[in-house]
């Protein structure tokens, strides 16, 4: 396994990148998703609030504010799995915030050959490739390889023209939201 650090070397890069920050989340589920008192409440039917993540919500108003892009295209499952739904909930205020949020299907994804892993990519130079194990994070893989970043903005650009916007996805899986 290759050397992995601690997801919060993802602060720094967030405050560092330049003009783009783009994520792929591939995973089916996220236990720290699950194990937060907003996805508990949402699991029970309380429906979703933004309460608590004011913070990450205020840093994407912050970037975008600065010019910055923040995007992501997230692989889904048909029919979504519970935590997905959970996902399409939370997406319209990490959009308001000024993120843009796209979905791909997984059957579409695998078709593509995207890759099972998430990452980050950061100004198209610093690959941060996620390593999970049962939907938990074992940590962060920082790559810079010129190489492995060139795979990484592949992958970036056939799933961004892919995918699909927040709103037309959200309209064709009503239930998830």
């Amino acid at each position: 396994m290759p050397e992995l650090t601690s997801t919060a070397v993802l602060n720094e890069l967030f405050e560092d990148f330049e003009h783009t920050a783009w994520r792929l989340e591939t995973q089916r589920g996220y236990e720290a998703d699950q194990k937060s008192d907003r996805y508990q409440r949402w699991a029970r039917g309380e429906g979703y609030s933004a309460g608590g993540r004011e913070a990450f919500l205020a840093g994407r108003r912050k970037l975008v504010e600065q010019g910055k892009r923040v995007e992501r295209v997230r692989i889904v499952d048909d029919p979504p799995t519970e935590n997905q739904r959970y996902l399409l909930a939370g997406a319209p205020a990490t959009i308001e915030a000024g993120e843009e949020i796209r979905h791909l299907w997984r059957a579409d994804a695998d078709r593509l050959g995207l890759p099972p892993s998430d990452f980050w990519l950061f100004d198209s130079r610093t690959l941060a490739r996620f390593h999970h194990e049962d939907g938990r994070t074992l940590g962060l893989e920082l790559i810079t390889d010129p190489a492995e970043v060139l795979k990484a903005c592949q992958v970036r650009d056939a799933a961004w023209h892919f995918a699909i916007r927040y709103e037309e996805f959200a309209r064709r899986v009503p239930s998830a939201v």
